[in-house]
């Protein structure tokens, strides 16, 4: 028998929870360790949408990147993700910060499938890395960030400096528009992440550094499949399916 633990613990191998932000909330948000499991539905986020797809198509543990509960709740009201699934008896499980940093994680996943080989963290507290830098000689910025809609499925990517040659390269998925100084400090011509504001994108053009915004999503729902392969991989009596309503929310014209 698989239990919650069980992929708690594969997980705190492939991730270690001690990784994680100290603002994160990654691990067990709804359930119990004991509890058996015979199917897993993986999302990027457990919204309503997601948790009720776990409900009526009988999952018995939701995982997920961005965690169900990552701010803690003063009132349960019927359409919150948490309160759905724990009415359901389901269990929740999250792997966060911890996986944007572990070596093989997020990051990896994303440099690898933009062709780019990392060499150093883009970013380190507490001794915990975050990103990376990369070399990338022989294209420009607009060329990036062609290939990121291309190999990522953005609908839109916004860029600036479109004709900027590029010899090294920051990636953070997410939301990585802080690291912005870090990138300049060794030596990248543009930072690759997600949910960039206005005011990054001037100060990195006033810094003489491109930003490439490929999503928060996009960056990181790469995590579905990849999570998704490694628990069939583990385990094998379990059916484990990337939830048909993972998906962006944000419409664009």
């Amino acid at each position: 028998m698989t239990t919650v633990y069980d992929i708690y613990s594969f997980i705190e191998d492939i991730a270690p929870y001690r990784l994680q932000e100290g603002y994160d909330n990654s691990g067990l948000n709804v359930g119990e360790m004991s509890a058996e499991v015979r199917s897993v539905l993986v999302a990027l986020d457990c919204t309503a949408e997601v948790a009720r797809e776990a409900c009526q198509r009988d999952f018995d543990l939701v995982l997920t990147h961005h965690p169900v509960i990552f701010r803690g709740l003063k009132t349960l009201v019927p359409n919150d993700p948490a309160v759905i699934l724990a009415a359901g008896g389901k269990n929740d499980l999250s792997m966060h910060t911890n996986f944007d940093s572990a070596e093989g994680g997020m990051n990896d996943v994303l440099c690898k499938m933009l062709g780019l080989k990392p060499e150093s963290a883009l970013h380190e507290e507490h001794g915990v890395g975050c990103g990376y830098v990369c070399e990338c000689d022989g294209m420009n910025v607009r060329e990036l960030a062609q290939r990121a809609k291309d190999v990522l499925g953005c609908r839109v990517v916004r860029f600036s400096g479109g004709e900027r040659e590029i010899r090294r390269v920051g990636v953070c998925s997410g939301s990585g528009g802080s690291f912005l100084a870090d990138a300049a400090e060794k030596g990248c011509q543009v930072l690759l992440t997600g949910d960039v504001k206005h005011d990054v994108f001037i100060d990195g053009e006033n810094m003489g550094v491109s930003v490439i915004d490929a999503g928060h999503f996009y960056t990181e729902n790469i995590f579905c499949e990849f999570i998704a392969n490694e628990l069939k991989n583990k385990f094998s009596d379990l059916r484990v399916e990337i939830a048909v309503s993972n998906r962006d929310i944000v419409e664009v014209i």
